[in-house]
């Protein structure tokens, strides 16, 4: 029943109360009286609909006219609302089961910062006690820096990697979503094993290429004697002696590229060491890539005089890297730019060339070790393997990242994106 039917039978009762009552000679009367019955009837109708309310579980109580059509929709309305939140609520321990089997730690945080739900894993891995926490404050409960740091910071680009003291020390990566209203969900790993691979793989090729220096150096010191003196030896040696000599140095390039690289892996610095001037970096390495590169134009693209702090042999190494790369694979007179410039909170320092370019296929792995586009070509230029490995651990270190942009036939650019610290 529609509101305008109600209206229509309240009028049609209210004349026919006043045609009575002219009858009798009390119309007033009788349409006062009426209208108090309606009111009482109505707040009857309110009475019994009020107290369902109470307890919207029960069935609604059986009432006519238009206080049972919204009844009924209110009804309707409570029974869809109440089948969605069981749903939502399934779907929510379904969840919340599937977290709690997990081996990582699982954290449930609202915006506010308080533990909603967290796993069992998530205990022994935070230093939480579970189920007793959930309701406290995240950040009052882990005490490390970095992950305070971190956790306030709002940045979860990129996961976070920290050593947890305590009974045991703890390697742990955490991954922190956000989602809902500013709410968060993290993600804790404990990497210790891998943490621990990656130090003896860098201390065996440490070890390896301090022990293997000393007798290349004293293979290259006969093989240079012996070449400084060709008309002393047989003639058919002198080839096979350049060739080893040529082998040799490029045994030197890798063991050289190679304690560097695991210089830069295992360094650890809580500060950067020097406010660096990249202007005047840039120029010295442009001198010196002149004299190593002839052929090949060096051009300074500088739109800014912005410093940047960290340590001055990484930087160098690593722009060298880039700048030798651009030139070994450009063809002869083309140029190749080195840009620095400022955009919003990140310095960036582009090498640019226009050489051969590199197939998409190979981008995402160009910085692993040793990983190679073309095996000839790369024995041809004398490459290690390890200079694009040296860029990215260098920008790691000092918070940046490397980001790589190449077409064939079209040329390259690799970019160094550097946070700006106060």
């Amino acid at each position: 029943m529609s509101w305008v039917a109600a209206a229509g039978r309240i009028f049609v009762i209210t004349a026919l109360s006043a045609g009575l009552g002219f009858l009798y000679g009390y119309p007033l009367e009788a349409v006062v009286l009426v209208l108090l019955a309606l009111v009482g009837w109505w707040l009857y109708q309110m009475q019994r609909v009020q107290l369902w309310l109470n307890e919207p579980t029960a069935v609604p109580p059986d009432v006519h006219g238009i206080w049972g059509e919204l009844l009924a929709r209110i009804y309707t309305h409570q029974r869809k609302h109440t089948e969605t939140q069981q749903r939502l609520q399934s779907i929510v321990e379904y969840l919340q089961n599937s977290f709690a089997s997990m081996r990582d730690g699982v954290v449930m945080v609202d915006e506010q910062g308080m533990i909603k739900w967290m796993n069992e894993a998530a205990g022994p891995l935070l230093g939480l006690h579970y189920p007793q926490d959930t309701g406290q404050t995240l950040g009052n409960l882990v005490r490390s820096p970095e992950f305070s740091d971190y956790f306030l910071r709002g940045d979860y680009n990129t996961p976070l990697e920290y050593t947890a003291g305590g009974a045991k020390t703890l390697h742990l990566q955490v991954e922190i979503t956000l989602f809902g209203d500013s709410e968060r969900l993290l993600f804790v790993r404990d990497v210790s094993a891998r943490v621990r691979m990656e130090q003896v793989r860098s201390d065996f090729v440490a070890n390896v290429s301090h022990e293997l220096r000393t007798p290349l150096t004293v293979i290259s010191g006969y093989l240079g004697t012996f070449l400084e003196n060709p008309g002393e030896m047989p003639e058919r040696y002198t080839k096979p002696l350049q060739q080893m000599d040529q082998q040799a140095q490029r045994m030197e390039h890798l063991l050289k590229d190679l304690l560097w690289l695991s210089r830069v892996e295992s360094e650890t610095r809580d500060t950067p060491h020097e406010l660096l001037d990249v202007g005047v970096m840039l120029h010295e390495l442009q001198e010196e890539m002149v004299g190593l590169h002839p052929g090949t134009p060096i051009e300074l693209d500088l739109e800014t005089d912005q410093k940047i702090q960290g340590d001055y042999r990484e930087w160098y190494s690593a722009v060298s890297n880039l700048v030798t790369n651009a030139c070994k694979y450009s063809p002869e007179g083309t140029p190749v730019i080195i840009g620095w410039r400022v955009r919003g909170d990140r310095c960036l320092l582009s090498v640019r060339d226009q050489g051969i370019g590199i197939d998409s296929v190979h981008i995402p792995r160009l910085t692993e070790r040793f990983y190679r586009v073309d095996d000839s070509r790369n024995s041809a230029t004398g490459g290690t393997g390890l200079g694009l490995a040296i860029v990215k651990h260098v920008a790691a270190a000092h918070g940046g990242l490397l980001q790589i942009e190449s077409q064939l036939g079209k040329g390259s650019m690799f970019t160094l994106e550097i946070p700006i610290r106060g």
